[in-house]
Formats: structure tokens, C-alpha cells, sequence
């Protein structure tokens, strides 16, 4: 298993140069996890295109103090149409993955897929985080980001989560502070960040999503050490992964999981889907209609 986990990471080196995340097919060796897929419903055609009549959102960079890392920190931030800061508003963090930083999910038009989604009252007025999940003095993705100290930053990204970005973000905009109100998703290495931090997290996150989740993600029975609790704390497990994506193993096996324990876990395989923003977008425009209702 450790050799198919090295062979999958390899897999992910080939980065493009705008930091989006690499092709990724199916790959020789890897073994094939059968599950219960749940149904695929296309999105429709223009879910992703800007619509004139729907009111925008805005987006924003701002920088937090990191004591976890020991510096500043950057993260995008969608304020969607009308914020008004005597409302409150839940809260999404949005990860990235390893070839990227704070503004990937932007190549994924996230504001748009929003601001339309709330114009047609599909999803409730939210705040989306994105934020760099590479906690180092050095976040950036560039030089060797395989390196042991590069991936590592990936891991302490949990605590500069938890302990620094979302006491800002509470403390800066107008936010519910109850994990009823927070989610947590994110794509291929932010994938696997958002289970293992979502899940690992259960008493701060009730919404957890994971796109074409990376080799990160940890075995389920780590993930879901206590079903029971699981079941009790979490209220929406939910994934979605390539047919054509060499990592769908990841997903699948922890959907097996689920499945055999009776967990609640919903994973659609995109017909003919690789490792790219077309799996990622449908995922955030349906993940975000599911929570917090």
C-alpha cells in the first residue's frame, strides 16, 4: 500500500506552470474499490457563466496573523451580494490543492457559481474562505513541493485552520460561530485535508466535502474511529471524483467505509471526469445547495 500511495503522489508532480492541478488517469497497480455510487445529475450548462441579472457577491484578500506558522498569512474571501455586516452569515472553507495556493479555486469561478446559485435561491447566503492550506513561512508553490517540509505544511494547516484563520474570520466579518455554520471542502490535497480535518474536527465542522481527494487522506477507520459519534455529529459527508481520475481510490474506499458501517456518505463518480476544475466546479455548485439548510 505505501508503494501505491508514493506512486499516486508522484503522480500529482507534473504541475502546470498557472498552478492549476495535473491530469491524473488511471493508474497501473492501483486497485480498484467497488462501491455504491450515488446518482450523477448533470449540472446545467451555464451553472458556471456569469448572469447579468443575478446580483454579485465580491471578493477580497486579506491577511491574518499565523501563530501557529509565525507570520502573515493570506486568504481570498467571497462576501456574497448585499453582505450586510448586522447579518450573519455561515461560513465555507474552500481548500486547495498541491500545486496551488489562495487563489486557485478562483480559476473555478467560485463567485459566479455563487452569486448565481443564491439568485435562485438554490443556496443560502454564505461566506466562502479560501485560504492557502500550505501553513509554512514559505507558502508558496514553487521549488520542490514534495519536499518533506513542503508536504508537512500540508498537516499543520490543521492547527493555523483552527487556531488563527477562523477566530479571524469570526472576529472580522459578521458570522455565526457554531459548527452548525461551518463547512468544510476543498480539491484534490485540500480534499484530503477537508476529510481528515472535517471529520478529525467533528465538534467544529458539520459539513464535509471532498473533490477528487488526494493521497493525504487517511485511512477511514481513522477518519471514522467512533461510527457512532460520526453519525450523531456530522451532517453531511459528500464527494464527488473523476471516472477517468487515477485517485478515485481515495474517495471510493472511505465511500466503501460508509457504506458497510451505515455512515451517511454520498459519492458521485463524474461520468468520464478527470482531475480537473470541470469534477471541481460541478462539486462546489453542488455541495454548496446542500448545506447549511
Amino acid at each position: 500500500m505505501k508503494k501505491l500511495y508514493l506512486a499516486s503522489l508522484m503522480a500529482l508532480a507534473a504541475l502546470c506552470a498557472n498552478a492549476q492541478e495535473p491530469q491524473i488517469g488511471r493508474m497501473p497497480g492501483m486497485p480498484k474499490i467497488e462501491c455504491n455510487f450515488n446518482e450523477y445529475k448533470p449540472a446545467p450548462e451555464d451553472f458556471d457563466k456569469e448572469n447579468a441579472s443575478a446580483e454579485k457577491g465580491s471578493i477580497e484578500e486579506v491577511e491574518y496573523e499565523s501563530k501557529t506558522v509565525g507570520t502573515k498569512r493570506k486568504a481570498t474571501i467571497y462576501l456574497p451580494p448585499n453582505y450586510d455586516s448586522s447579518k450573519k452569515y455561515p461560513v465555507m472553507y474552500l481548500l486547495h490543492g498541491i500545486g496551488g495556493d489562495h487563489k486557485e479555486w478562483m480559476i473555478g469561478t467560485p463567485n459566479i457559481i455563487m452569486d448565481n446559485l443564491i439568485a435562485q435561491k438554490k443556496a443560502v447566503p454564505m461566506i466562502i474562505v479560501m485560504p492557502n492550506g500550505r501553513a509554512l513561512a514559505d507558502d508558496s508553490a514553487q521549488g520542490n513541493i514534495y519536499s518533506a517540509e513542503k508536504v508537512k505544511g500540508f498537516e499543520i494547516f490543521e492547527r493555523d485552520l483552527i487556531d488563527d484563520l477562523i477566530p479571524f474570520i469570526q472576529n472580522k466579518y459578521s458570522t455565526y460561530t457554531d459548527k452548525a455554520h461551518r463547512a468544510i471542502a476543498g480539491l484534490s490535497m485540500g480534499g484530503g485535508q477537508s476529510l481528515n480535518f472535517g471529520l478529525g474536527n467533528l465538534d467544529t465542522f458539520d459539513y464535509v466535502g471532498g473533490f477528487s481527494s488526494a493521497p493525504n487522506t487517511k485511512q477511514p477507520d481513522q477518519l471514522i474511529p467512533d461510527v457512532n459519534t460520526t453519525k450523531k455529529e456530522n451532517k453531511l459527508l459528500w464527494m464527488v471524483c473523476g471516472g477517468e481520475d487515477g485517485l478515485m481510490f481515495n474517495s471510493a474506499r472511505l465511500k466503501k467505509f460508509c457504506d458497510e458501517k451505515n455512515v451517511p456518505c454520498t459519492l458521485i463518480e463524474y461520468p468520464g471526469g478527470h482531475h480537473d476544475f470541470v469534477v471541481w466546479k460541478y462539486g462546489l455548485y453542488n455541495y454548496a445547495q446542500l448545506i447549511f439548510k
